[in-house]
């Protein structure tokens, strides 16, 4: 009964003292313990199997419970303790928080007291800093004011002062005191209103308007527009101070004064040389020139100290020349046009442009945008290509330094091109006509040469070189681009750049193309057509070494006009305006050259090639059938290495230069030679086991020549280029393939059929037929295995990507080798 009733007591503690979980982690903060009966989770049950973890351990079980008991004892007495501790707790509280709140009404009331006194203080400082801002404005008023007399009493005697100046043509004074008035009237602006300031303000006005008018006359009066000669005795000091006041005056004034002098002064220019004088035409050029320069010499003794150092004066005088000269030439040639010449306009041109040179080394060109008359159209870009920075190679060829040797380091630019010279350029079209006819003369003179010199020789230095006349063209095409581009960057330019097209497309077809030799059976050319169609066994006419070398010089000939053509159209590019640059375009005459190469490396190919056709042909009219024994290599492979050995060193050595047009020929002999050489063996029949083995053992040695042609005969061996290389032993693979199945038996015929399918990967019914001809079976046989064929074919995969050709992985030359060598000693052992 009593354990019950401790339990029930045990169970309303427990509901009264439980804490939440914020409240049980800030004790365990307090109050850290160890001691399992201060833990939250606290468990009777887990406690007591601690203490007693087995059944020997309940022996000393009265020792633990006088421990527990003694402990809550202690506890009992704690408790009490703090219980009675509290007692007195709540009454201090209360006394303790009436002290507070009687402190915070005392500060309350202390900080009341500061913000009054600190309102007070403010309201204080007002009252001071109103009276100092009123002193503040009052000085500045003051200030102004008296600013303002000052400026107003100096308006209104240097108002009088330059009147009275200027009545007696003071100007030196009035040059310093008008610039003074000036700057004081500005500061009245605001003032305007006021009567007596907008009357001074007149006053000045009239002033300025009164010296202007005196000014001019005074200049009139030293240089009279119209009259015999202008005063001697050179410019009054008078003048030299007017002009110092024109500086201040309106700049019209200015503008006046300096264009009527001028005028007077190249009054006699226009004089000595109008259109009905002797020394107006082009052919005394010069003497316009030298009298300016004379005049330039007499003004700077006589006037130079007369007018500002910033008026530019001598600039002046030379553009205003500069223009009326443009004027006049212009109009003395549309009036004279018949009488203009190449050499008289070259000549016009040439000294035209030293003289703008000239003033660009004296002047800066400072005037040209404010001088009477139109500013010149000055190119985007230096147009002469002597002044260009380029790089050039000390070991190249004269003729690669057609388009990029370095003449003159580049010079700045020069304000003054085309100031007079552009009153040339409706005339140009003499110059281009000139170049028409001169390079038309030109190539005319190439073909004569060509003629009378005769081809290159084989065996000397001249062999397969470019040909000289190629050079000589465009170092005068180099000529002629820099000459027009100094006369004009325009149309003129575009004229030049469609000459030059045509006489390319001239030289391209003259002098090489028409100099290529022609076979005797196609005087039109030689095509793989008129080959086919010759009689077999017949004689077929070899190119001589001569001629050999012809085409090689000839190609490489072509192949540095092409690179070249491809700079002269960057060039003229350069020289040429921006807004006209899409309108060179060369490519159609690289596209020429481009064809001239390529008709040379047929010729070349066509030639070896016809030369071994008659071999090809004897390999196909052997009886196959009939041989007996393998040998050594027969005649007909003998014969082909042959001519490869005559010709092939031939091109290479002349073609050496362009050594990717020398790849480009082996690798278009081999696409010729090796389906001719399959075509022939396709009519070797029929053909019997040891003709199949010689065969294929001709076949080996001529693929080894294929490989080793393009290092044929030379002391250097280097290695083929691995895209020919590809070619030749995919090409004689299948001649090998093919000579294979020949060997093959034909029966079982499944085995056959699937073998040559394997070996050869050919799906057409023509190339099976033309294996069972080699092999002599009889037609009923060749119809029973045709239609087996047919049915042994593989299915093409369905979809959009299949195709019916059959493909397999060619053996790599080295396994090919080995298969040959294994052939070649099981023939010696049926030999021995």
């Amino acid at each position: 009964m009593m354990e019950e009733d401790e339990l029930e007591f045990v169970e309303d503690l427990d509901a009264i003292l439980h804490l939440s979980p914020e409240v049980q982690l800030a004790i365990e903060q307090v109050f850290p313990s160890q001691d399992p009966l201060d833990r939250a989770d606290f468990n009777a049950v887990e406690y007591i199997n601690t203490l007693f973890p087995t059944e020997q351990s309940l022996a000393n079980i009265d020792e633990v419970v006088n421990k527990i008991r003694l402990k809550i004892r202690r506890l009992d007495d704690n408790i009490r303790t703090v219980v009675r501790g509290q007692t007195n707790v709540g009454q201090d509280g209360r006394q303790a928080l009436e002290e507070a709140q009687k402190a915070i009404q005392q500060l309350f009331g202390k900080i009341k007291d500061i913000k009054d006194k600190a309102e007070k203080s403010e309201q204080m400082v007002k009252e001071i800093t109103r009276d100092i801002k009123q002193l503040d404005h009052a000085k500045r008023h003051l200030t102004t004011s008296i600013t303002t007399l000052n400026h107003l009493h100096m308006l209104a005697g240097g108002v009088d002062s330059l009147e009275a100046m200027t009545r007696k043509r003071q100007y030196g004074e009035v040059a310093n005191l008008l610039q003074g008035v000036v700057n004081v009237l500005e500061h009245f602006q605001k003032y305007m209103g006021i009567p007596q300031i907008r009357q001074l303000s007149e006053r000045v006005k009239a002033a300025q308007s009164e010296l202007g008018t005196q000014i001019l006359a005074d200049f009139e009066e030293a240089f009279p527009s119209q009259g015999s000669k202008v005063k001697t005795g050179g410019p009054s000091i008078v003048l030299r101070d007017a002009c110092l006041v024109a500086n201040v005056l309106d700049p019209r004034i200015k503008q006046e004064i300096i264009k009527k002098f001028i005028r007077q002064h190249l009054s006699e220019y226009l004089v000595l040389f109008q259109e009905n004088q002797d020394v107006a035409w082009l052919d005394k050029i010069d003497r316009r020139y030298a009298w300016i320069k004379r005049q330039l010499v007499d003004y700077e003794e006589k006037y130079g100290r007369m007018f500002p150092e910033e008026w530019c004066m001598t600039e002046r005088i030379a553009v205003e020349f500069c223009h009326i000269t443009r004027t006049e030439l212009a109009k003395l040639m549309r009036t004279r046009a018949r009488e203009i010449e190449v050499k008289l306009l070259l000549f016009a041109i040439q000294r035209t442009t030293n003289f703008e040179g000239l003033l660009a080394k004296r002047f800066t060109g400072s005037t040209l945008s404010d001088s009477p008359g139109k500013r010149p159209e000055t190119p985007l870009e230096p147009t002469n290509p002597f002044l260009e920075d380029e790089s050039g190679d000390d070991n190249a060829s004269e003729k690669d330094e057609d388009l990029d040797r370095p003449k003159k380091p580049k010079a700045p630019d020069n304000p003054f091109h085309g100031i007079i010279s552009k009153c040339f350029e409706p005339h140009l079209y003499v110059y281009i006509e000139s170049q028409d006819k001169n390079l038309g003369e030109l190539i005319d003179r190439f073909v004569a040469d060509f003629r009378a010199q005769g081809p290159p020789k084989s065996g000397t230095e001249e062999g397969g070189a470019v040909l000289p006349s190629c050079a000589d063209l465009f170092v005068y095409y180099k000529k002629c681009m820099v000459q027009c581009s100094q006369l004009s960057t325009g149309e003129p330019m575009i004229a030049l750049a469609t000459i030059f097209q045509k006489y390319l497309r001239e030289y391209a077809w003259k002098i090489l193309s028409g100099n290529l030799p022609k076979t005797s059976t196609n005087s039109g050319g030689l095509t793989i057509t008129s080959l086919l169609k010759e009689k077999e066994g017949s004689e077929v006419a070899k190119f001589t070494m001569d001629e050999l070398c012809l085409i090689c010089s000839v190609l490489s000939t072509a192949e540095y006009c092409l690179a070249t053509t491809q700079q002269l159209e960057e060039k003229l590019k350069e020289k040429v305006d921006a807004s006209l640059m899409e309108r060179i375009n060369l490519t159609g005459e690289m596209d020429t050259f481009s064809t001239v190469i390529s008709n040379s490396i047929q010729l070349l190919v066509q030639d070896l090639d016809s030369a071994c056709d008659p071999a090809l042909t004897a390999m196909s009219k052997m009886p196959w059938q009939s041989v007996e024994h393998v040998g050594d290599q027969s005649p007909y492979v003998t014969s082909v290495i042959m001519h490869i050995k005559q010709n092939v060193p031939i091109i290479r050595d002349n073609l050496a230069a362009t050594r990717k047009y020398f790849t480009q020929f082996c690798i278009k002999f081999t696409n010729s030679f090796i389906p001719k050489f399959i075509n022939h063996l396709f009519r070797c029949k029929p053909i019997s086991m040891v003709g199949a083995e010689q065969l294929l053992l001709d076949t080996h040695s001529l693929k080894t020549v294929l490989l080793d042609l393009p290092s044929i005969g030379s002391q250097v061996l280097r290695k083929a280029p691995a895209s020919y290389t590809k070619i030749v032993v995919k090409g004689m693979t299948r001649a090998e393939m093919i000579l294979k199945v020949v060997m093959a038996p034909h029966e079982p015929l499944v085995v056959f059929v699937d073998n040559y399918i394997k070996l050869l990967a050919d799906g057409n019914p023509e190339t099976f037929q033309k294996i069972l001809d080699m092999k002599g079976l009889k037609r009923s046989e060749q119809n029973s295995m045709l239609e087996l064929f047919r049915q042994r074919l593989p299915t093409p995969p369905s979809g959009p990507d299949s195709a019916p050709s059959l493909s397999f992985s060619a053996p790599t030359p080295e396994q090919e080798s080995s298969r040959i060598r294994k052939l070649e000693k099981l023939i010696k052992k049926r030999i021995q």
